[in-house]
Parts: structure tokens; C-alpha cells; sequence
């Protein structure tokens, strides 16, 4: 995309920078401080690492780190966890390495940095100018064409003058596509009794006692069922034994997991189906084209992604080994 001048924008003063004290520590770079950063354009963005809405928006944001850097942007993410697993900084820092993100992190994990921003949002993208003035913000996905022409105005602003014609080059990979948002039917579901809803295995949600699960015949649109022995904790699903399955009928092009093994020290392998027969095509990165794959660490895997047509699915994924966590499901 070729870059117009004179978009006519109207950029309010939204607030100051905030303060980034509160960071309990930093990736890639010393600690920055509003002050450190007085003369450059600063976008700050708020991210988690196994949320598929900011994975989505990091194609752009990594794309302006690179791009506009010489001209004055420092880009800023900041990590505030959503699991209490994304607290883990050897997590954080894996998880950001293999997304390749290189730009200065830091580790919010007591939202400190939140709070003082006064955000509720994954992803949330503040730019700030070089005066240390808040000028422009953004919840969620999409609109990075707008964000983009603030940021060169910005740059523009601050005295930037080899800005060029064209826009960042974005190049995103796997679960970073954009998402099939016309075929797109079903919502993030957490299987943590905290946010459990649409659960069908009969007898509903037992919280935080071991108990066996079963799959109900029939599963509805939207709505998803354990199999095995299986305890329900607040943020997870924790499989007690070996061969345990976790279904849900679902309608999207992608099928995401955010899950892992208890232990990391102990990888544990499982399959998946699709209607009850090896993903093949529509394997997502995560797994072979026989369903197969094996539980790492803990993160978000993208277990489907179908070629097409998007009709109504029945996902199932079994856990070869005990000690398999499940958190939630996403979809794009």
C-alpha cells in the first residue's frame, strides 16, 4: 500500500504517557521510562502471548518495529498475562523468540502497567507522540491502515523526512492470518470453571474434584464435552489418565488450542480428528496430516485450519499420556 499525505486526521490529546515502573522486568532492552523515550514516537502495545486477537494484530505491529525504527518509532510491547502460565518469563521469552519479536518487552505480570494505562484490552495499541502525548488508541483486531498513517504523521510530526512511499511490508505466518471473519461462527471457549460455558458432557462442570466425563452422543453447534477422567480446575481442564478427548462441534476455518503438559519436562503426545477422520488437509501448523502432535510446552497450537468449505465440524483431540492441561479454545 502506497502511503497519501493530507489524510486530514484529527488527533486529539488523550492523556500522558504513563508511567512503565511497574514492569517487574524487561526482554530485549534495558528498562524504558517515559523520559528515555522523550523525542521518539512510541507505540505501546499490550499483548499476551496465547491470545490468537494480538497474534493476529503482530504481523503489523512487528512490521512498523522493523520499518519505521531509523525514522524514530520505538514500538513497546507490554506482556500482561491472561493464564497464569503466561507469569512464566522463560514462557514469555520462548514464546516471543519463536514469534520473532524483537523489540523491547516488558514483563507486566502484576498489571501494574495495565492499571496505570487504564486498559482492558488484548490487543490494545496506544501511540504516543514525541512530546509524551498520548495521541491515538486502538482495542482489538483490524484498522492497522489507520494506525499506520497516525504513525507516520507522528514520525512526520516529529521532524522525520525519509519516511518514504509505501507501507511496512507485513508477512504473517500460520495461526497469524487474518482471520475467515465471514465463515467465522464460533467464540473463544475457556474450559476453566471460572468462564466454562456450553459444556455438554452430561452432568455439567464439576469443580476442582477428579471425576470421569463422558462425550454425549449429539453434540449442539458451539458447544463442547470431556471424555476420560478429568478434573475441572479454575483456569484449566486436567486430564488424570491416558486416552482422555476433548470434542466440540464448531463452524470456522481455524481450530486453536491454548493447552500444555502440567510438567514440561514431560512431552506428552496426542491426535486429532475432524469428523472422525484424520485432519489431512486441514491440519493446522501444530499437527502432522495424520492428526498427530506433541504437547511441548505451554502455549496456543493451531490443530485445524480447513482448505474449505466452512460447515459445521466435530473436532476431537486425544491425550496419549496423563498431565495434559486444556485452557481454551479460539477460531478464526
Amino acid at each position: 500500500m502506497v502511503y497519501k499525505e493530507g489524510t486530514g486526521l484529527s488527533l486529539p490529546v488523550e492523556g500522558q504517557f504513563p508511567s512503565l515502573e511497574g514492569a517487574s522486568g524487561w526482554l530485549n532492552s534495558a528498562p524504558l521510562t517515559p523520559a528515555d523515550l522523550r523525542g521518539k514516537v512510541v507505540a505501546v502495545d499490550f499483548c499476551t502471548y496465547t491470545c490468537i486477537n494480538w497474534i493476529r494484530s503482530l504481523p503489523y505491529v512487528r512490521a512498523w518495529a522493523e520499518t519505521y525504527e531509523d525514522q524514530g518509532l520505538v514500538v513497546i510491547g507490554v506482556h500482561t498475562p491472561e493464564f497464569s502460565f503466561e507469569r512464566d518469563v522463560d514462557n514469555i521469552r520462548r514464546a516471543l523468540a519463536d514469534m520473532r519479536v524483537g523489540y523491547p518487552i516488558a514483563i507486566d505480570s502484576y498489571y501494574v502497567v495495565w492499571n496505570a494505562f487504564a486498559n482492558h484490552y488484548w490487543p490494545a495499541l496506544y501511540l504516543i507522540d514525541a512530546e509524551g502525548r498520548i495521541r491515538h488508541h486502538r482495542f482489538g483486531e483490524n484498522d492497522y491502515d489507520e494506525s499506520e498513517v497516525i504513525i507516520r504523521r507522528l514520525l512526520t510530526d516529529a521532524g522525520a523526512d525519509d519516511i518514504g512511499d509505501d507501507f511496512a511490508p507485513v508477512d504473517p505466518r500460520g495461526p497469524e492470518v487474518q482471520a475467515d471473519w465471514d465463515s467465522l461462527e464460533t467464540v473463544e471457549t475457556y474450559l476453566g470453571y471460572r468462564q466454562a460455558r456450553n459444556f455438554a458432557s452430561p452432568g455439567g462442570v464439576t469443580s476442582e474434584v477428579p471425576r470421569h466425563y463422558e462425550r454425549p452422543e449429539i453434540l449442539r453447534p458451539n458447544h463442547w464435552a470431556l471424555s476420560g477422567e478429568w478434573t475441572i480446575r479454575r483456569e484449566a481442564a486436567a486430564l488424570n489418565e491416558p486416552s482422555g478427548r476433548i470434542a466440540f462441534r464448531f463452524h470456522a476455518r481455524d481450530l486453536h488450542l491454548v493447552m500444555g503438559p502440567h510438567d514440561r519436562e514431560h512431552p506428552i503426545g496426542f491426535r486429532v480428528t475432524v469428523d472422525g477422520e484424520p485432519p489431512r488437509q486441514a491440519r493446522g501448523t501444530d499437527v502432522d496430516a495424520d492428526g498427530s502432535g506433541t504437547l511441548i510446552e505451554q502455549r496456543m497450537y493451531q490443530l485445524i485450519r480447513q482448505p474449505g468449505p466452512i460447515v459445521d465440524r466435530v473436532f476431537e483431540i486425544e491425550f496419549l499420556a496423563s498431565g495434559a492441561e486444556g485452557f481454551a479454545f479460539t477460531f478464526g
